[in-house]
């Protein structure tokens, strides 16, 4: 097992009192596996993960045990944690324009990251970085190296972050909607780029992201969430042919299907919880189809099988003949 995530929980003291982002949330993962991690904005998706990598913002308070190669990293020391960012771990943030300093040419930047963690001298640092950029496919390497990020498109940028996030050749890839903004092309290629060069490296993925098309085409197995809790989990066709969580059917059903003729998108009713007052018992219930009195106690993520877990109180027979 190369990371396992047990009962992790994440809140932030602000002004307004205690916002719970990631509530009891607990996964694994393998070698050379993908992890999709999908629900709305503001379901704790991105804070799960940046808790793995101590990049939570200082009034965090984080409870939880997070196995990395069997060895506990959750709360290490900067200097620790630090160490393994750069050898094992690594992320490709989601806003490729925001995360790459603009006044500094991609070649600087990328060299960056093997002087520092790697102690390179900074010329053999560059030629580490052009067999990278070549890597991820980006032609004219070279010339590329000596412009500017806003000199490239938003598909380069994005290969640049790619290859920035790989150069230390981790053995854990956390890709936080690495699609965004991208058009529908340019996504095909990027996600196909990761799937090769996972199976090239041999790393593992957790890919965050809104799109459950590039779920199907890209992950093993997906964590659902909501409110900072997980719904279900369970291997990505199931997602997609036996989803057997109302919220899932739900995210499933608001995707467009070309075999069926609707004449207005279906829609999740309401909207997402205040996480400085979440509702008591499931998260999801006000919006719920199948909610009944029973769902105002707390469901536990129940195993159903050895792939699949969930945490609601429906009768499965009655999701899946909604579906």
């Amino acid at each position: 097992m190369l990371l396992e995530v047990k009962n992790l929980k994440v809140s932030f003291k602000t002004a307004d009192g205690i916002v719970k982002a990631v509530n009891d949330v607990s996964f694994s993962l393998n070698e050379g596996q993908t992890l999709g991690i999908v629900g709305e904005s503001g379901s704790g998706k991105s804070q799960s993960v940046f808790a793995l990598l101590g990049l939570l913002a200082k009034n965090s308070m984080v409870e939880g045990s997070v196995l990395f190669e069997g060895k506990e990293i959750l709360n290490l020391k900067p200097k620790e944690m630090n160490h393994l960012r750069s050898k094992k771990m690594s992320i490709i943030f989601q806003d490729s324009m925001t995360s790459l300093n603009p006044y500094m040419k991609l070649g600087d930047q990328l060299a960056e990251v093997l002087t520092i963690h790697k102690g390179m001298s900074y010329k053999r640092a560059l030629v580490e970085c052009l067999h990278m950029l070549d890597a991820v496919k980006i032609p004219e390497v070279k010339k590329r190296m000596q412009m500017y990020p806003h000199e490239l498109s938003g598909g380069m940028r994005q290969r640049v972050m790619i290859a920035m996030a790989l150069l230390c050749k981790p053995k854990l890839l956390i890709a936080d909607e690495p699609t965004t903004a991208l058009d529908v092309t340019v996504q095909a290629q990027i996600m196909a780029l990761l799937k090769e060069l996972q199976k090239d490296l041999g790393m593992a993925i957790i890919l965050i992201t809104h799109d459950l098309g590039v779920v199907a085409g890209s992950c093993d197995n997906v964590l659902v969430m909501y409110a900072g809790r997980v719904m279900e989990y369970t291997n990505a066709e199931d997602v997609f042919y036996h989803p057997t969580h109302p919220y899932t059917l739900g995210l499933m059903k608001t995707i467009p299907r070309l075999d069926m003729e609707e004449k207005e998108l279906n829609l999740i009713p309401g909207n997402p919880p205040d996480l400085l007052n979440l509702p008591k018992g499931c998260p999801f219930a006000p919006r719920c189809f199948f909610a009944k009195e029973i769902c105002l106690q707390n469901p536990i993520l129940e195993e159903l099988n050895s792939n699949k877990k969930r945490a609601c109180f429906a009768p499965i027979d009655r999701v899946l003949r909604n579906y």
